[in-house]
């Protein structure tokens, strides 16, 4: 059983930064991948950025050059640096964890982005 709890969420304005984490608990598989996925009222849920326990990584083109995605394989732990925020960024985001035939949701944390 596997449990993904997000933290670092909030509030905050347009060009500023925000660093999300997802810490990630159970049974965890060497080779895996984790990333953020985002969904703004209204809108499909969509990925932001993925990253590979050998630290590969894929962005949307709408994040690349503002967002990281880093991970700490001790700690089974991916980030979400975000810097240069839009209001196009405001979501809930969630943490995705995926390995062999599963993959786990976290709950979700609120990213709002005021003009």
């Amino acid at each position: 059983q596997v449990q993904l709890v997000e933290s670092g969420g909030g509030l905050v304005q347009a060009g500023g930064s925000l660093r999300l984490s997802c810490a990630a608990s159970g049974s965890i598989f060497r080779i895996n991948t984790m990333g953020w996925y985002r969904q703004a009222p209204g809108k499909q849920r969509e990925l932001v950025a993925t990253i590979t326990s050998g630290g590969s990584t894929n962005y949307a083109d709408s994040v690349k050059g503002r967002f990281t995605i880093s991970r700490d394989n001790a700690k089974n732990t991916v980030y979400l640096q975000m810097n240069s925020l839009k209001p196009e960024d405001t979501a809930v985001y969630q943490c995705r964890l995926e390995q062999a035939v599963f993959r786990s949701w976290g709950q979700g944390t609120q990213v709002t982005v005021s003009a």
